[in-house]
């Protein structure tokens, strides 16, 4: 086995991370209300697709290798009805559902990633599921942003690279991904 298998878990890992913080350090700049709030009856606000992805690592990361990775516990379309839950336990919740999938990734071992896995029934190479995960946080991340944005507008904490070049912060992420 080649030194490819660590080296994908570990940029995985960090990934995973880079997509935590980033949406943490979104979420961080809105106010209760503002999780709440969406342009239309028919858009997703932030408080939902919070209880989205934690609905879905909560179900994905639990008996990875072992079960499949829709739970029947799991009440999908609960996470797309806004019930004004606090902050407070949305973040709890978002909380445990990153803690299951880090756990489950940092358990991972380069072997594991030649396992096949099942999410609704269908058979799934681990590194699919893995990739399968990474584009479903990704595009949620870029809603959640998207809309804290269109909220917070100029009071809005750019969190990527700005118009006008690198930031300090930018610079120091991307050395210490690369220094690893």
């Amino acid at each position: 086995m080649s030194n490819i298998e660590k080296e994908y878990l570990t940029v995985v890992n960090w990934q995973f991370k880079h997509f935590k913080e980033r949406a943490e350090k979104g979420i961080s700049q809105l106010t209760e209300e503002e999780l709440h709030w969406k342009p239309n009856e028919e858009s997703n606000n932030i408080a939902i697709l919070i209880k989205h992805l934690s609905g879905n690592m909560h179900s994905r990361w639990v008996g990875f290798l072992t079960t499949d990775g829709e739970k029947t516990y799991r009440d999908r379309d609960s996470e797309f009805v806004d019930d004004t839950e606090s902050k407070e336990w949305l973040m709890q919740f978002w909380e445990e559902g990153w803690e299951l999938l880090f756990q489950t990734i940092q358990a991972l071992k380069p072997e594991d990633l030649h396992k096949t896995v099942t999410l609704r029934q269908e058979p799934l190479s681990v590194i699919q599921a893995i990739q399968t995960e990474i584009a479903h946080i990704s595009y949620h991340l870029g809603q959640i942003l998207y809309i804290g944005k269109q909220i917070k507008d100029k009071e809005w904490d750019i969190l990527s690279i700005p118009k006008n070049g690198l930031s300090k912060k930018t610079i120091k992420s991307n050395l210490l991904y690369k220094g690893r």
